[in-house]
């Protein structure tokens, strides 16, 4: 394997993987450790350059290919996976690219983190989930894209999301208030996640999870269908047309795109509360940007507006790349055990309290 499929020095930001998790991410290290010289060379010459404007780069055919009704081709199954954590480590400061053997360091942490298999502490949550390692679900199984960031954040420049506003913080509070004393009562008190209705991170803005963290992209004309491998697909028109006056809040709010050059540009609003990203508002919008960047790389940016929830809007980028692989569909509902077990845990605790409780009358 070539180093330039480690690190990808056309574009500075992005290294687009290879097929395989574990022995992928072997390969890259001692490749760019091997390479680390000639990297830090290149790479401080196109952190010194104009910045990267997709749309600008000459056009290839095989690298850009475009559907027979003559839009950009984004489709296929994509990892969401990469180096780069969400928010930057506060001791980066502003500092927005490491440099490749930074990046080689940081890499091996951050792979080996992943891979530990430690003893769990009993009775915590970590001691009954199952395994990661064991059942292939760690973040490393897939394929992960290394990447020049130092973090998915790069707005605004600490890399980090700005604080909630006051009154976001009285918002979660008062949800946090709701549940507190009936966390088990049902099902409804539960978190959508856990109740196998939505998942967080396959709704906009996308982000890498710790698992499963994959999607596919289907287009046809007039339309662009985005399904996470651990979500229901959302169906986003791409003529143009306006965002709805009045929207019914949903889960996967709504979405109207359009193609901007060769990068489609896809506005969601209207999201459920319930769903809202880390408790946003009703108000939330979020702006998303695809471009495909090489055969192999499609470049997601995303921009997050909430003067409700926070008081500057953020946003951030990352790679998704192209993977050979077929998504199989994710039947939660159907292994979701955990729901029934937590419930029927706390019926179980209720009924030994009320025994006991009883007792101590008698």
């Amino acid at each position: 394997m070539k180093p330039e499929a480690c690190l990808n020095t056309t574009f500075g930001v992005f290294a687009p993987a290879a097929p395989t998790g574990r022995e992928r991410s072997r390969v890259c290290r001692s490749r760019l450790d091997a390479t680390a010289a000639t990297l830090a060379t290149a790479a401080a010459a196109l952190l010194l350059a104009a910045p990267l404007d997709a749309a600008a780069q000459a056009p290839d055919v095989a690298d850009h290919p475009r559907t027979a009704w003559g839009v950009p081709d984004l489709s296929g199954v994509y990892a969401e996976f990469t180096i780069a954590p969400l928010e930057r480590p506060a001791e980066l400061g502003d500092k927005e690219f490491f440099t490749p053997e930074e990046l080689v360091a940081y890499e091996q942490a951050r792979l080996e983190e992943v891979d530990e298999d430690d003893e769990t502490t009993p009775g915590t949550a970590a001691d009954v989930h199952y395994d990661f390692g064991t059942f292939a679900l760690s973040e490393n199984e897939g394929v992960t894209s290394p990447n020049l960031r130092t973090s998915i954040v790069n707005m605004p420049a600490s890399g980090r999301i700005p604080p909630l506003l006051p009154a976001a913080v009285a918002r979660r509070e008062a949800r946090a208030e709701a549940r507190r004393g009936h966390e088990f009562d049902g099902p409804e008190f539960r978190s959508l996640t856990e109740r196998c209705i939505v998942w967080s991170s396959t709704l906009p803005p996308i982000l890498p999870r710790g698992y499963n963290s994959n999607l596919q992209i289907f287009q046809s004309p007039g339309y662009v269908l985005i399904q996470g491998e651990m979500g229901d697909p959302r169906i986003i028109p791409t003529d143009g047309r306006e965002m709805p006056g009045d929207l019914l809040p949903q889960y996967n709010g709504t979405s109207v795109g359009r193609w901007d050059g060769d990068t489609l540009v896809i506005e969601t609003a209207g999201f459920h509360p319930a769903s809202a990203w880390r408790g946003a508002s009703e108000n939330m919008r979020v702006t998303e940007r695809l471009t495909r960047i090489d055969h192999d790389t499609v470049e997601y940016a995303f921009t997050v507006v909430d003067p409700d929830t926070w008081a500057e809007p953020w946003g951030g980028v990352y790679p998704l790349t192209m993977m050979d692989a077929v998504l199989f569909e994710y039947a939660c509902t159907e292994g979701n055990y955990g729901m029934a077990n937590i419930l029927s845990g706390e019926r179980v605790r209720e009924r030994e309290e009320a025994a006991e409780a009883e007792e101590v009358v008698r």
